[in-house]
């Protein structure tokens, strides 16, 4: 069983993998797969999205003969990234109370 992830949670998740290191779509893609079920059709409107919205910038590499498209984190992205770990340790620890009778920062 997988739990329902919203829009608001894979830009998070997007953003904060972006930030540990500029990377291109399909290693982001790979990333995020690790830890949620989601498909490149769904990844890269999220990315253009997040560039629309002033958090990704992008640039060109050559590789192989041909351009890779590479994103990085800006500084309006890592106020908003920083935004979304603050409300996820909020709403981790509401969880947390109801899940295990805890707002215990480690259950595992």
């Amino acid at each position: 069983m997988e739990f329902n992830t919203g829009a608001a949670l894979l830009d998070a998740v997007v953003l904060s993998i972006v930030a540990r290191e500029g990377t291109y779509g399909y290693k982001i893609t790979q990333d995020v797969r690790n830890i949620m079920n989601i498909s490149e059709s769904t990844l890269y409107p999220v990315l253009r999205r997040l560039q629309k919205d002033n958090c990704l910038d992008t640039y060109d590499v050559e590789f192989g003969g041909r351009n890779r498209r590479y994103y990085k984190i800006t500084a309006n992205g890592m106020i908003r990234l920083d935004e979304y770990r603050r409300e996820w340790n909020a709403y981790r620890k509401k969880i947390d109370k109801v899940l295990f009778g805890t707002e215990a920062d480690n259950n595992g």
